[in-house]
């Protein structure tokens, strides 16, 4: 039986690399001239640092268009709190991995209201999808595209 699996990761390599290209736009532009404005990764977030919140937004600009760039969704960021202080502003963002709970159960109430002959499981952190027909896992593969989830998904494992 055809099957696929539905996952959202961030290939984290190419994450690093956009993040050296914004580092390295920044420190070469000419409005950014003498100041201490960076990106910072860590595990599971990254935090931008600038020194007034203009800064802060051209950054966020540049880092949007070298993850668009590098194939990354920015909607796998999620924006904390700008933080002000002492001629400094940050602004500290998550890294969204995996697919919670909340939002596979509306993957599968999504599936089961298409009525097309396919069954859907919660694994962990991703949501196996299984049916008899090639043709009806590419409709949920384009329903789920078309659904507005504030994720990015892969559809990876696609087996016969």
């Amino acid at each position: 039986m055809p099957s696929f699996d539905i996952v959202s990761e961030v290939n984290l390599h190419e994450l690093s690399n956009a993040i050296d290209q914004t580092n390295r736009e920044v420190s070469t532009r000419f409005d950014f001239k003498g100041s201490d404005a960076h990106v910072e990764i860590t595990s599971d977030s990254l935090t931008l640092q600038a020194e007034n919140e203009f800064q802060l937004n051209q950054m966020t600009e540049i880092l949007h268009k070298k993850l668009a760039k590098r194939g990354i969704d920015v909607a796998a960021l999620e924006p904390g709190q700008l933080e002000i202080q002492n001629r400094r502003a940050r602004l500290p963002m998550s890294i969204k991995q995996g697919i919670d709970k909340d939002v596979a159960k509306k993957m599968l109430k999504a599936i089961k209201d298409s009525k097309l002959k396919v069954q859907a499981a919660i694994q962990g952190e991703q949501v196996r999808v299984t049916g008899k027909k090639r043709d009806d896992l590419q409709q949920i593969m384009a329903l789920l595209r078309e659904k507005d989830l504030d994720l990015p998904l892969q559809f990876i494992n696609f087996r016969d």
